[in-house]
């Protein structure tokens, strides 16, 4: 007989590995925003590169999580995030060694687009996924999903230190040693699989396996909704620095509104778990979209001040990831929690061609009329356009697939 306190030490110790491992992933790309200007400054790399550079970063991210989420389900989601390490140490070494608008595209755009994908909030919420038991599931999904804002809390402040000290180059080959902490931790969460019962479809079988999930019609709203987190979140992530920095506001801003991002969704993460266990996760997540859309209309409508940035940035960060464990958990509530780390990855593909444009669109408006007054509509349209199609999905209809 299983002892039931070994298991819930090991879900614990799945849970914070995963935690660690989404912390220095989700709290490095966190920071590229904050290289917009000083690598333009020092380096000569144009901030349309550099944005570029992070949209493409989001698109590359989109198009391996299925796949990478489709091994981690195969082979454990620890070992694919240890490559996805190595990934993410090199793309940032390449960049802080050879600074350019070449090696910005490969080393950020490609290389940690594909080291996100293996080690992001996407691969290790489906290595909790299987850890945990299904009254669990939320909570301890809220929780990992949480550690990539502690790493953004911390790594933000750390990152805007180096550029003041040592320079934007330096700084980001700061970030590239901290992603070594992803290794000893992705050995820890799940380095064999956790169901070797489930069917194992070859990696050529996901297109198929894809489309057969999408004519499902509430797990298409629920990928449709997807695509407005990763078009505001990029758009933030990317160009708030900048955007305070063209309104006149202080440098420090940017840097402090994003770890008050990352600090308020600390707990905010594990409050949206948890409400993924009381409510239906789609009911949630509209109601996370329409929040996240009426602050972003009145920070929009409202002046510029260091105070209301502020405000803005901890109601944000209070929802930031929430919408990872709902999404995840919705999934798994539709069909088990065997192919968790594909179906989700199929569902982010939509999400990161969101932030690819909501990253790309942003960098080439701010490069032709310097200013980023016409791209908030485009972010409230779109978030209205989330709530809706949330909220128009059904309950599941079936029994759900075996955990």
């Amino acid at each position: 007989m299983r002892n039931p306190g070994a298991r819930v030490s090991n879900v614990w110790a799945v849970v914070i590995a995963a935690a660690v491992t989404a912390s220095m992933a989700m709290g490095i790309r966190q920071t590229f925003g904050l290289f917009l200007l000083p690598l333009g400054a020092e380096q000569g790399i144009s901030a349309v590169a550099l944005g570029l550079s992070v949209a493409l970063h989001n698109l590359t991210w989109g198009l391996v999580q299925p796949i990478t989420g489709a091994l981690g389900d195969r082979h454990g989601a620890g070992r694919v995030a240890a490559v996805g390490g190595l990934l993410y140490v090199a793309g940032l070494g390449l960049v802080a060694l050879h600074p350019s608008a070449v090696t910005a595209v490969l080393g950020i755009g490609i290389m940690t687009g594909i080291g996100v994908g293996c080690t992001g909030t996407g691969s290790v919420v489906a290595a909790v996924g299987r850890a945990a038991s299904p009254e669990q599931r939320g909570s301890m999904m809220g929780i990992a999903a949480a550690g990539g804002s502690v790493g953004q809390a911390l790594l933000v402040p750390y990152a805007q230190i180096g550029i003041g000290w040592y320079g934007a180059a330096a700084a980001l080959g700061a970030m590239g040693l901290a992603a070594l902490m992803i290794l000893p931790a992705a050995r820890v969460m799940e380095w064999n699989p956790r169901n070797p019962a489930a069917p194992r479809r070859p990696l050529s079988d996901l297109p198929r396996f894809a489309r057969e999930a999408l004519r499902e019609r509430d797990f298409a709203l629920l990928t449709l909704g997807f695509f407005a987190c990763g078009f505001q979140l990029a758009f933030l992530t990317t160009h708030l620095p900048a955007h305070l920095a063209l309104c006149g506001m202080p440098v420090w801003l940017g840097a402090t509104s994003l770890m008050l991002v990352g600090l308020f969704n600390i707990p905010g993460s594990w409050l949206c778990g948890k409400l993924g266990n009381v409510i239906r996760p789609e009911v949630a997540l509209g109601g996370i979209y329409l929040l996240r859309t009426v602050a972003i209309a009145l920070f929009a409508l409202l002046p510029v001040t260091e105070w209301g940035t502020l405000l803005f940035a901890a109601v944000l960060g209070s929802i930031w990831l929430g919408s990872v464990p709902l999404t995840a958990a919705a999934i798994a509530r539709r069909f088990g929690v065997a192919d968790l780390g594909a179906l989700y990855g199929v569902c982010f593909f939509n999400h990161q061609i969101g932030g690819f444009l909501g990253a790309g669109a942003a960098a080439l408006l701010v490069d032709r009329t310097g200013s980023y007054a016409a791209f908030w509509p485009v972010m409230i349209l779109v978030g209205l356009g989330a709530v809706a199609v949330n909220w128009a999905t059904r309950g599941p209809i079936r029994a759900t697939a075996p955990a």
